[in-house]
């Protein structure tokens, strides 16, 4: 696939080269939507969210090489928006904890898609704070940026997450 072709003839308006890049990438931002998202309709959502953004914006990309981080992040922006809007109706304390680190044993036994279903369970700001750090590698700073929030609250919000995970797992873990 000639990406440059297809990210200019999106420029343009060019549905054969908007599918072409949607067939390419669609699975790849599905999975990042559905860390980010409660469930398969809503991650569907978001994936459609952001593929309108992208081909919206697509003659603003200035360094082709880079399309693959820059869908990416397209993709976790929309999650956090639909987040930011939702918020007023779910609120979460603000209180740091002691943040000793959370782990859990084990883990090779709990299938992927029940530990997946597990993250998708979380509370919102827990669930978007643990994918950004854990999984994809935002400081607490950036994701306290992203998210509007302390970056105290950030790391609070982070074991708060990693608690709930631990105490899912091990119950799961007991019944097996």
């Amino acid at each position: 696939m000639n990406l440059e072709k297809h990210i200019k003839n999106c420029s343009k308006g060019n549905i054969k080269s908007q599918s072409i890049l949607y067939e390419n990438y669609k699975d790849m931002l599905f999975a990042i939507s559905l860390k980010y998202c409660r469930n398969r309709e809503e991650a569907q959502d978001n994936l459609q969210d952001t593929f309108l953004e992208i081909f919206k914006n697509i003659n603003k990309l200035k360094n082709k090489s880079s399309f693959e981080g820059w869908i990416k992040r397209i993709a976790i922006n929309k999650a956090i928006d639909k987040y930011k809007k939702s918020i007023k109706s779910e609120t979460i304390d603000n209180h740091t904890l002691k943040t000793d680190e959370v782990t859990v044993e084990n883990i090779n036994n709990v299938p992927l898609s029940t530990i997946l279903n597990f993250i998708q369970q979380l509370p919102n700001q827990y669930r978007l704070v643990f994918n950004l750090y854990e999984l994809d590698n935002y400081s607490h700073k950036e994701i306290a940026k992203l998210l509007s929030i302390s970056p105290g609250t950030s790391k609070s919000n982070l074991f708060r997450a990693k608690k709930i995970l631990k105490n899912n797992i091990d119950q799961y873990q007991m019944k097996k």
